[in-house]
């Protein structure tokens, strides 16, 4: 099928569903009969061309509400989204939409839609010996960048993972058939991340161990993901294992003095840390808005190459320019970077200090200048602390802040108040609030029926 021809089915289904959202995302109703790719090579287009949509699903609402930045009263008015607005103080529920859709949801619930589309289709097309493997991976593919979708949603608008309560927890509605004529109601949390988990797990069997194109998912990019997703689950065992098992695959690290920190954009998209790539962004985010919070920009020494490769002045203080994918966009894809502190967390936590140390290490000498002193200590306590205040240095305005505070602030040793001041009033998010999930918009809950989160 030529290019233009695929260009122009995606453009209709797109159109369709934006059509639909106008009732309510779980019950989008496209038109099925206007998606026609009939062979292994389509379906595969599909997923390339659909960049625009399957590429750009990273976490934006927490990053919103993660307290790692500041904006001033008139940047604030100025923005275009009630989304943005009410995430920002984390507003109530009855405050928070004003009965605007959430971009967030929709366009999340948009993407499983195109996923299970193409889960649908490609089971219809007859592979061979020959093209087996790319029959595979367009199905762990579309597994992927579903599971993908469901994790970040779980994060925003579901309750921290907790093994001894996510059996009651209300967790997603699990779209998972292309017929939305099925009603679906929320899942428990435990079975949302069963879910979430079993995708990843069938897409590892189906995917090639490293991607043709960084935007494709792959083997390495299951791994990654499944690192993240037990980590926000608090197994550190198993998270450990996952990213282990992907930086046996690439463990490569840049050398931050090699980057020109003179350039609007010192890093390079798709560069040799990138596992897989993938974007959000909201007009908060713009670096003429975004001032970065003295007590983050603080932390890092005058050695460390990231102050001036991440951050640069604006007319506020310092906003961040790091973004890993080479523009404005905020990277919220896999990287190894991340790899190498969510391994070096987990052996802390489970008593094998020097192993932690070690990535530590690793990944902090890849970012000074000058000669670099190892950090070193056998208080099992103080490396914690060493890696969690890393954490937050390297993977700054990368989607993952919130869902490190949502598990963090389980642990008193960790617990974090976050505030934020609009026009003299103090707005607080507190340790283990509830508004540290965000509400579903009112226009799904009066169509779809799902229940909305107690706040």
């Amino acid at each position: 099928m030529k290019k233009e021809s695929l260009n122009y089915i995606f453009s209709i289904l797109v159109v369709l569903l934006f059509q639909s959202c106008g009732k309510t995302w779980l019950e989008a109703k496209p038109d099925k009969s206007l998606v026609v790719p009939n062979s292994i090579k389509d379906y595969q287009a599909l997923l390339d061309n659909s960049y625009q949509i399957f590429n750009k699903q990273a976490s934006g609402l927490g990053e919103i509400g993660s307290g790692d930045f500041y904006i001033t009263n008139s940047a604030w008015k100025d923005l275009f989204s009630m989304e943005e607005k009410s995430g920002y103080i984390w507003a109530p529920t009855e405050e928070f939409y004003k009965g605007v859709e959430s971009a967030e949801w929709g366009s999340a619930y948009q993407r499983v839609l195109n996923a299970n589309v193409i889960l649908e289709g490609i089971e219809k097309v007859k592979s061979s010996v020959n093209d087996q493997q790319d029959w595979n991976n367009v199905k762990g593919g579309a597994l992927f960048f579903r599971a993908f979708d469901f994790f970040n949603l779980a994060q925003e608008y579901c309750v921290v993972y907790n093994s001894s309560t996510a059996n009651a927890d209300l967790g997603l509605p699990l779209r998972l058939e292309y017929d939305v004529n099925i009603k679906v109601k929320r899942s428990s949390l435990q079975q949302t991340y069963d879910r979430i988990i079993a995708d990843l797990k069938e897409a590892a069997n189906l995917l090639g161990v490293k991607p043709q194109y960084k935007t494709r998912p792959s083997k390495e990019a299951v791994y990654a993901l499944l690192a993240r997703i037990y980590l926000a689950m608090e197994n550190y065992e198993q998270a450990g294992v996952y990213a282990d098992l992907a930086l046996q695959i690439q463990s490569d690290l840049m050398d931050y003095t090699t980057l020109n920190s003179a350039v609007p954009f010192p890093i390079a998209r798709f560069n040799p840390e990138v596992i897989f790539h993938s974007t959000f962004t909201y007009g908060i985010f713009s670096a003429s808005r975004l001032t970065v919070v003295p007590e983050l920009y603080n932390e890092y020494a005058v050695a460390d190459c990231r102050r001036s490769i991440f951050f640069t002045t604006n007319a506020n203080g310092m906003t961040f320019k790091g973004s890993y994918n080479g523009d404005k966009s905020l990277f919220g894809g896999l990287a190894t970077d991340e790899m190498y502190l969510i391994r070096s967390e987990c052996y802390a936590r489970n008593g094998k200090i020097s192993l932690a140390l070690e990535d530590l290490n690793d990944l902090r000498r890849a970012r000074w200048k000058g000669i670099y002193l190892d950090l070193i200590s056998t208080n099992p306590n103080t490396v914690l602390n060493y890696i969690l205040t890393e954490r937050r240095k390297e993977l700054v305005f990368r989607g993952i802040r919130w869902s490190d505070l949502r598990r963090l602030n389980r642990d008193p040793r960790f617990a974090v108040t976050l505030t934020r001041v609009l026009n003299g009033i103090s707005y607080s998010l507190l340790p283990n609030d509830k508004k540290y999930v965000f509400p579903i918009d009112d226009e799904e809950i009066k169509l779809s029926g799902v229940q909305q989160n107690e706040r």
